[in-house]
């Protein structure tokens, strides 16, 4: 009778966890009651040993019980569907224990409280977008992929929309596009909502709203204590400031509350030239007069890209422009449309959801993927020799199979930055005073792990003596932008030791046993 009334209860933790928050009192108590009816053989577990499961297994044996298809393991269709979803083969080979697919935040909630009781780590996955092994997936360990927090719901004055966290942003699109409004996210389509927002957060309306980060209303976050809250500025400041840049070491984010804005069409696409050195000193030049004189026409962005095309034997050029109207050719972009010899362009006006399929076209998954960033002042002159380091790093393995390598200039005008500063600020370091900037990102894909060690170099080598050229001209400037960063880069170190204590005093007060550090070792942390 005891282990019937023993199953009773743990069935009826799934009906509890509706009503009531979850403590890790209540699941250490439910997982030693789980082991008890395992002992007992009331219940069978995936391992056929005589041994209890623990650790990792024992956490998603009992999650597969509390949670009934919620949880998958190897060699089944959902498991093997859900690590296909991943954009980088480095993170598609991570192998957890088992996915848990939690359906609402409370399932979160029990699985955050699940590994401190089992100490199983674990990762969390929004879109899987990360470059690396261990971003948002894990070998060994727990995954907890949040796909199904899929709500797209926008507020009775549409000046607000409620956005699970497992969304990708052409899902918030293409429901946008729809009612005429849009958010400040991602611009390409398969990138997931949680980790693009926690970073920072570029956007093709940055101009007029700032970073993704900047633009949060309100977090719904599950704490380390299994708590669920909603964190703005008004309830938790110091928190709501470390989410605003501070990646996944506050807690998981289960909904954004992003201000929301009237959007229509708008003017886009881009221009692409075989590299010439008279043509890319003519758009290196028209970076630079862009983030000079942006403030007078916000609407107008712009992307800059150099590319080594293997198929043609030779470098590109190309300029991704946008106009948040649906106005041709405008003047504040007049300079990226004025060099002759365009070999191909697509300008025209469109909307947000098929620019952002668009830009995912152009961004295949599949290979093994490296970023890496530098952030550099407003020269005239400093493009030119970062791009000449990038050719003369990347020239001497352009035989890597199937390489794409690119470097990427984009703007970080007084404009955007001004928005850094609101509701108290983002965690990011950044003033009006520092800028103008420019974000420079280098993008490697390639096919083999035999060319591992020469990817990794070249970009390794190309920070590093671009860091040395920019800091010897006095256009040098130390922020690490975490959305591009590959792993040895110093992300929170960059935002200044005064941003970087608060972020440190925030995780202690609101993660005494350090959950996010120790058991969620993936990704940048800030101890």
């Amino acid at each position: 009778m005891r282990h019937l009334l023993l199953l009773l209860g743990l069935l009826g933790l799934e009906v509890a966890a509706q009503n009531e928050t979850l403590t890790i009192d209540v699941v250490s108590s439910q997982i030693d009651d789980f082991l008890q009816l395992i002992q007992n053989g009331s219940l069978a577990t995936r391992d056929t040993s005589s041994r209890q499961p623990s650790g990792c297994a024992l956490a998603c044996s009992f999650l597969n019980f509390a949670r009934r298809g919620q949880v998958s393991f190897p060699e089944s269709t959902v498991y093997e569907y859900q690590e296909s979803r991943y954009w980088s083969i480095f993170q598609a080979a991570d192998t957890p224990t088992c996915r848990f697919a939690p359906i609402n935040p409370l399932g979160v909630s029990l699985a955050v409280l699940t590994v401190q009781v089992t100490q199983c780590e674990f990762a969390v996955k929004s879109g899987g977008h990360g470059m690396f092994s261990g971003a948002s997936n894990i070998d060994g360990g727990l995954t907890i992929d949040l796909l199904k927090l899929n709500q797209v719901t926008v507020s009775a004055d549409q000046t607000q929309t409620s956005i699970g966290s497992g969304n990708r942003w052409v899902d918030v699109y293409s429901a946008l596009d729809l009612k005429g409004l849009s958010v400040i996210g991602g611009r390409v389509a398969d990138i997931g909502v949680g980790g693009l927002t926690l970073g920072g957060g570029m956007s093709f309306f940055s101009g007029r709203y700032g970073w993704a980060c900047d633009n949060v209303n309100m977090y719904e976050v599950v704490f380390a204590d299994g708590s669920i809250r909603e964190v703005s500025y008004s309830t938790y400041p110091d928190l709501y400031f470390a989410l605003r840049g501070g990646g996944n070491n506050f807690g998981i984010v289960t909904r954004f509350d992003l201000l929301t804005f009237p959007q229509g069409d708008l003017w886009a696409g881009s221009q692409t030239y075989l590299y010439s050195n008279e043509t890319a000193t003519a758009l290196n030049d028209a970076v630079y007069w862009l983030n000079v004189n942006a403030p007078s026409d916000p609407f107008g962005q712009v992307i800059l890209a150099y590319a080594y095309v293997q198929s043609f034997g030779a470098w590109a050029m190309s300029a991704d422009l946008q106009y948040g109207k649906p106005v041709a050719y405008p003047p504040i972009l007049s300079n990226f449309t004025k060099p002759p010899g365009a070999i191909a362009t697509d300008l025209g006006i469109t909307n947000l959801t098929a620019l952002t399929i668009s830009f995912n076209d152009t961004n295949p998954g599949g290979f093994r993927e490296t970023y890496w960033t530098l952030t550099v002042k407003n020269s005239p002159t400093i493009l030119n020799d970062l791009l000449n380091i990038f050719m003369d790093e990347i020239n001497p393995i352009n035989s890597v199979t199937n390489m794409t390598p690119a470097i990427v200039f984009q703007p970080l005008t007084n404009n955007i930055i001004s928005h850094f500063s609101r509701n108290g600020g983002n965690a990011l370091g950044i003033t009006t005073a520092d800028g103008p900037l420019i974000l420079v990102n280098i993008a490697i894909s390639w096919s083999s792990a035999n060319d591992d060690a020469k990817v990794f170099g070249a970009a390794s080598s190309f920070i590093s003596r671009s860091n040395t050229t920019a800091y010897s001209q006095g256009v040098g400037f130390p922020f690490v932008y975490q959305n591009y960063a590959a792993l040895p880069q110093p992300v929170f170190g960059s935002y200044g030791q005064k941003n970087l204590a608060k972020l440190r005093a925030v995780s202690k007060k609101y993660d005494p046993f350090s959950v996010w550090q120790k058991l969620q070792p993936g990704y940048f942390k800030i101890f």
